[in-house]
């Protein structure tokens, strides 16, 4: 399964979520391939390490061969890192990218990443893309390649503008390029079910039928440490409560049908 994890809103935890749900799938024994096309690149120094020097080895070095005139490109497994974990690899981003994306643009390199991730998804089991804050090349290049979105929400007003924009562009994916696209789920991010805002919000969202994961993930200094760590929580904290609730979600998102 491919899954793309977009949400035009940054600090919503795109790339925290993208981490932990690949790092529990591989610890179940699934080859799990993170590809982070977010030029901040927080995924893969969660997954790689703060000192991590990626280089070319990167989906930056991916696509800079694509814009040149080599007749025989790198193979895109030649790019992957593999992690201090078993079953868990990384594509890893660049900054690098936030340059590069006019180049592609004008290169019409939109299909370039789906060409990569249907080799690659020969090797990989799963393979999880963390995208940057915005509907850009790289996001609509992850819609276009993924057959499931995953849509983290933080439980603002903001967010919620955010999100009715962004399942528009989903279903305009969806429609212009990529028939196989589908929402699987919103994934409610750093709850507080104490607090009123954020219970009224989902109970709202859940009235207008929009497609909610049951399980809700809770908001906890724990996840700031594990990127301190650069660890996933499945091997930071495991019997945390807030990486079992990451481990019922990922159950929860394996058995359910896409929307």
């Amino acid at each position: 399964m491919l899954r793309v994890v977009f949400n035009q809103k940054g600090g919503v935890g795109k790339s925290s979520i993208t981490a932990n749900l690949a790092a529990i799938s591989a610890n179940e024994g699934v080859k799990t391939l993170v590809v982070d096309l977010d030029p901040q690149c927080n995924a893969s120094h969660y997954l790689l390490g703060k000192d991590a020097e990626i280089g070319d080895i990167s989906i930056a070095g991916f696509y800079k061969q694509n814009l040149s005139f080599r007749l025989k490109p790198s193979d895109p497994d030649e790019f992957v890192w593999t992690t201090a974990y078993e079953n868990l690899f990384v594509l890893p981003a660049s900054p690098e990218l936030s340059e590069l994306q006019s180049k592609l643009e004008a290169k019409h390199k939109i299909f370039k990443l789906r060409e990569a991730l249907q080799s690659l998804s020969a090797e990989y089991e799963a393979i999880y893309i963390d995208t940057p804050p915005a509907f850009n090349f790289y996001t609509l290049s992850a819609l276009i390649a993924a057959q499931g979105c995953l849509i983290p929400f933080d439980c603002d007003d903001f967010s919620r503008q955010a999100l009715y924009a962004l399942l528009d562009n989903v279903a305009e994916t969806r429609a212009d390029h990529n028939a196989e696209l589908q929402v699987e789920g919103i994934i409610v991010n750093q709850f507080m079910s104490q607090a009123n805002l954020p219970t009224r919000v989902v109970n709202e969202l859940k009235e207008e039928n929009l497609p909610l994961f049951d399980t809700k993930l809770s908001s906890s200094v724990k996840m700031r440490e594990s990127h301190e760590q650069s660890k996933p929580l499945i091997h930071f904290a495991p019997s945390h409560k807030l990486t079992q609730e990451f481990v019922t979600l990922f159950h929860e998102l394996n058995a359910m049908p896409a929307h």
